[in-house]
């Protein structure tokens, strides 16, 4: 026994050596050992813990000082990048899959400056917002990259948003003109006419695709880059490592997406803990085939190759048929997932790339432990990279040790050093509870809670720089979380941590759940859903379907009179909403519960789900083979309950 607690000493007192504790801290946590003697649990946990947190403290410190040090040289995203290239300036930084095009670290930075003189061509200043709509491509890494040479800003639009959710999009983010794909020809012409005259309309992409808003609507971007500059523009950027970058477009707890504001120092801090912490090097090859407007495609991804040197292969759509033989052809040594991809290969029949590809590590999240081990043990992945996180949070966690079904951890010996909390809710609101100080409560282990993060605006890795809308900003933040006076960030994501500290992600709160890997809101969906039916009252929520992952969008419609034409309300929802958004379940009934103020109910519904009801109402669901709505049976909902229908 001894030995061991001489072992947990030594651990601490190298924490102090490598410059983790002051010497105070150092000596305080030491005595504090002493409190621990009569506990052998918390003995025990320590003794199980002590090397993952040594790695991940290990981690921390090394981003920590390099990004104290980029703030210090007040370093931006294109001068790091430019290292980069400097270093390599031949080797293959972006490679595109559907062409089988090869972007040297040059040529990217070639086709960066080609932007930036393009930019400074339109009279666009620092501060000034570009929208950028169009699907993957290794374009759209030049364009956000080379608009940030000259301190324009990209706002990231989600390629499935259409007619209302684009143009809110678009407005929220104040754009001065907005690059489309000539594959988006068609949704932009939907709200052309609505968009602002100020706004200027380049776009790009095969020729008889644009030719529709190319002229006196849409301005040939290619063409204009093609006879651009690639030499570095003579220009001197203002902005620091802590000034704006671009908005990445998040789903909230209401309302429409929110306009995240991402600076130069979130998107170091973002890629550098995903390599740190994951063992990535600069030989490696990582697929990418998650969408450039999400942080995990376009900063975990793209982020790799800009500041460490990786070679980035871009898809433009995820393909689960051709997941592995691209990995094969390309020599991929590491990929990025999201949970429904991990699923999606998974149903797939056997083929032999899967067998056959240098894969040695997985990085991303929303793994689920019953998926997790089978999804390792088929494909030969020798690491899993897990985490948790959203694009503008200060509580990100990294499962950097591998423990299954885990999004990450928080140290149960050092609970200070990364401050984040697991707080008690109530369960029907989502609003955190408070002790008789007024602070919120801590959980225990085994207990659910919504995970918060101290914010401290001094620190790169504590700080939170909200949204576009500042009242959005206010609405996540909460004050006297951990002591009287502090501010925290509330993630609205409820999570569970075990008696070692490994967090597994329960649920999301507030009006969202998530489905294909996108977060849906409830009220956005609720809003289309009501103007498409004469502003009926229409409930929307989640619901849990067995061996699918998130939940399934589910529609209480408030319908009294005549036969509602589900083929016609089909063909507009399709038009309306992305296909993440689209209710896959219908339930018709004479009135939806609302609250005395008209705000409508949900606890029942959800607890409810699609089990058939009684003889006034009716439920219907997806079927995607038909293509329509069909009635929910009790033999169907039992065949979907046991996994023998497929959703």
């Amino acid at each position: 026994m001894t030995k061991r607690v001489i072992c947990v000493v030594l651990s601490l007192v190298v924490l102090g050596a490598v410059g983790f504790l002051s010497l105070p801290g150092l000596c305080s946590l030491v005595a504090g050992l002493g409190l621990w003697m009569g506990s052998w649990k918390y003995l025990r946990v320590a003794l199980h813990t002590i090397k993952r947190d040594l790695m991940c403290l290990l981690v921390i410190r090394r981003v920590k000082y390099s990004m104290n040090r980029n703030l210090q040289n007040k370093s931006t995203i294109p001068a790091l990048f430019a290292e980069k290239v400097m270093q390599h300036p031949d080797k293959p930084a972006l490679v595109y899959e559907a062409t089988g095009e090869v972007w040297s670290f040059k040529e990217l930075q070639k086709k960066c400056h080609a932007v930036a003189h393009w930019a400074l061509e339109q009279g666009w200043v620092e501060g000034d917002v570009v929208a950028l709509y169009m699907e993957n491509r290794p374009l759209v890494v030049a364009l956000w990259l080379g608009l940030a040479m000259t301190g324009v800003e990209s706002a990231f639009i989600n390629y499935n948003l259409r007619q209302d959710s684009l143009l809110h999009c678009v407005r929220e983010s104040g754009a001065r003109a907005m690059v489309f794909g000539a594959e988006m020809t068609e949704a932009v012409s939907e709200v052309i006419e609505s968009l602002q005259s100020s706004i200027v309309l380049f776009c790009s992409g095969e020729e008889e695709n644009k030719e529709k808003l190319c002229g006196p609507k849409a301005q040939n971007l290619d063409f204009l880059l093609h006879r651009s500059p690639t030499h570095p523009p003579h220009y001197k950027l203002r902005k620091e490592f802590n000034d704006k970058l671009f908005y990445i477009y998040t789903s909230g707890t209401t309302g429409m997406p929110k306009a995240a504001i991402v600076v130069h120092s979130r998107y170091f801090r973002i890629a550098a803990f995903g390599y740190h912490s994951f063992g990535l090097c600069p030989n490696d090859v990582l697929y990418n085939c998650l969408p450039l407007y999400h942080s995990a495609g376009t900063i975990m991804g793209a982020g790799q190759c800009l500041l460490f040197g990786l070679t980035v292969v871009i898809r433009r759509k995820f393909s689960a048929s051709r997941f592995w033989d691209d990995c094969v052809k390309h020599n991929c040594t590491a990929i990025q997932y999201i949970g429904e991809i991990c699923r999606y290969l998974l149903a797939q029949p056997v083929r032999p790339s899967e067998a056959h590809h240098q894969v040695r590590v997985a990085i991303g999240n929303g793994l689920r432990p019953s998926v997790w081990e089978e999804f390792v043990h088929r494909f030969r992945i020798p690491k899993v990279g897990e985490f948790y996180g959203a694009t503008e949070c200060n509580c990100s966690l990294i499962n950097i040790d591998g423990k299954v079904g885990a999004c990450g951890f928080s140290s149960r010996i050092l609970p200070n050093f990364y401050p984040i909390r697991l707080v008690r809710v109530r369960e029907d609101r989502k609003e955190l509870l408070r002790d008789s100080q007024g602070l919120c409560i801590p959980c225990q282990p085994g207990e659910p809670g919504m995970i918060v993060g101290r914010i401290i605006d001094g620190d790169p890795l504590r700080r939170f720089d909200g949204y576009a809308d500042q009242d959005s900003t206010g609405q996540k933040i909460a004050h006297n979380v951990f002591q009287m006076g502090d501010s925290a960030y509330v993630s609205g994501d409820v999570l569970e941590m075990d008696e070692c500290g490994y967090m597994y992600f329960k649920d999301r709160s507030g009006d969202t759940f998530r489905w294909r890997g996108e977060n849906v809101s409830t009220t956005e969906v609720e809003g289309v859903l009501s103007g498409l039916l004469g502003h009926s009252d229409v409930a929307v929520y989640g619901v849990s379907v067995p061996g699918v992952e998130g939940k399934a969008g589910m529609a209480a419609i408030a319908h009294t009179g005549g036969t509602l034409d589900l083929d016609a309300f089909w063909i507009a929802v399709k038009k309306s909403l992305p296909s993440y958004a689209r209710p896959i379940f219908l339930r018709l009934m004479p009135s939806v519960d609302t609250t005395g103020t008209f705000k409508i109910q949900k606890t029942r519904l959800q607890r409810e789900g699609y089990k058939p009801q009684e003889s006034s109402e009716m439920i219907y669901y997806l079927n995607n083979h038909a293509g329509r709505y069909k009635a929910l049976t009790e033999e169907l909902y039992k065949d979907i309950m046991d996994g023998k229908t497929s959703l």
